[in-house]
């Protein structure tokens, strides 16, 4: 699944900045991307130190609490991540990036139904964003191969009609897998793991 890491790219013009009606100020784009870069390095834990008193300053600020959870999530801080982009949601549920990071956190923790339903939010919110749509396939790909395997267990006369099914979408589950980890997966250009949308693999 790819994760997301930052609400909107560097490289948009300001003009598409101003129209992901964030209440942060396009002024602070450098800061943000200072901050991302850390983040991108594997610094997870000097960049969660600089977003502290930015995120006290401005707690109302999407940007710098949406960083806070790729840190944290970067970071191996799941239960805070997973807290960051839950109020997030709550506060901002225009925003679809926060919705694709929160169904990476709960993929992560084998809740399916939880992800997909978090996907269903960001492609409510966003229809054109790819990267929920992506992810979102590949949790019905995970739920698709945990159906068939419940049904190959409940009914054993099945398995030589079910077996095929399973190991081809058990194929696909591994060819999914990211070859790098995510904070090391340069960005993308458009904005939606689950993230920029720079964006990386799970």
């Amino acid at each position: 699944m790819k994760l997301v890491s930052c609400l909107f790219s560097p490289l948009m013009p300001r003009a598409a900045l101003l129209a992901l009606a964030l209440s942060c100020s396009a002024a602070y784009a450098d800061e943000y991307a200072a901050v991302e870069k850390l983040i991108q390095s594997g610094q997870t834990a000097l960049a969660l130190e600089q977003l502290e008193p930015k995120i006290q300053q401005a707690p109302r600020d999407p940007q710098w609490r949406f960083l806070q959870g790729v840190a944290q999530m970067n970071a191996g801080q799941r239960d805070a991540a997973t807290a960051t982009f839950e109020k997030l949601v709550q506060d901002y549920p225009e925003l679809p990036e926060p919705y694709n990071n929160l169904a990476v956190l709960y993929a992560q923790n084998n809740q399916l139904e939880k992800a997909s339903r978090a996907l269903q939010d960001a492609v409510r919110a966003n229809p054109g964003y790819a990267t929920a749509y992506e992810n979102l396939g590949d949790i019905y790909i995970r739920l698709a191969e945990q159906s068939l395997s419940k049904a190959s267990t409940l009914a054993p006369a099945q398995q030589a009609r079910l077996q095929p099914k399973i190991s081809s979408l058990r194929l696909l589950v591994t060819r999914a897998q990211p070859a790098v980890p995510a904070a090391a997966v340069p960005a993308d250009a458009a904005p939606a793991s689950v993230a920029a949308e720079p964006d990386a693999k799970k």
